[in-house]
């Protein structure tokens, strides 16, 4: 039963991937939007765009590492 239930634990640890992965897709998009309403303002829209898609997928990646350390150490 209990490694029943740290494997349920490990999938839902890594769904925080796909929800991350279309929050970038998105992020993406709309910063195509404005750097084609805006375009003088390409450098600051990607810099804000690529940090933004930087601290989006460290959540992935905790994810994956808290499915992979529930996986293998417990």
């Amino acid at each position: 039963m209990e490694r029943g239930l740290i494997a349920i634990g490990a999938g839902i640890a890594v769904l925080t991937g796909f929800m991350t992965g279309r929050g970038e897709g998105e992020v993406a998009a709309h910063a195509c939007d404005a750097i084609g309403k805006n375009p003088e303002a390409e450098g600051k829209i990607r810099s804000t765009m690529i940090l933004g898609i930087a601290l989006s997928e460290t959540c992935a990646i905790y994810g994956l590492l808290v499915a992979i350390l529930l996986i293998f150490v417990y």
